[in-house]
């Protein structure tokens, strides 16, 4: 398993490859508000443990599984954004903030249960306000 640092990283390569086509060293470091050289030495990394594939000067790519893993933080990181919003929290840099502490530390049961209480209160707003409403 990649540590939370590493499905960062996935994460943000994947934003940068589904948005741009492309992601290089300078665009992650850029993304991430870090040096580049620390993007490189993680580059490595990751390259070893073999969720990219990076050649220096060349840019980088996901493999296979690092490519899962960036587009499942992506929908983790949006169920549990719209989680927070439906627990009424409104101001996306608290959003943006909460998301990015708790993100890696939730075990696959629990996600399912926020996906299962996001995907029922969107089926039936009418519930979800009534709670809104009393809380």
């Amino acid at each position: 398993m990649p540590s939370p640092n590493m499905e960062d990283y996935l994460e943000r390569m994947y934003r940068l490859i589904r948005d741009k086509g492309f992601a290089r060293a300078v665009d992650i470091a850029k993304a991430l508000d870090i040096q580049p050289s620390s993007v490189t030495h993680m580059l490595q990394k990751l390259d070893e443990k073999g969720y990219v594939r990076y050649e220096k000067y060349r840019g980088v790519t996901l493999t296979e599984t690092g490519r899962q893993i960036g587009r499942d933080m992506v929908q983790r990181h949006r169920d549990l954004s719209k989680f927070l919003r439906l627990l009424g929290v409104d101001d996306e840099r608290i959003i943006f903030k909460d998301v990015e502490g708790i993100e890696h530390h939730l075990s696959p049961e629990s996600m399912r249960r926020i996906r299962k209480l996001v995907s029922y209160a969107e089926e039936n707003p009418n519930w979800w306000n009534i709670y809104i409403t009393h809380s």
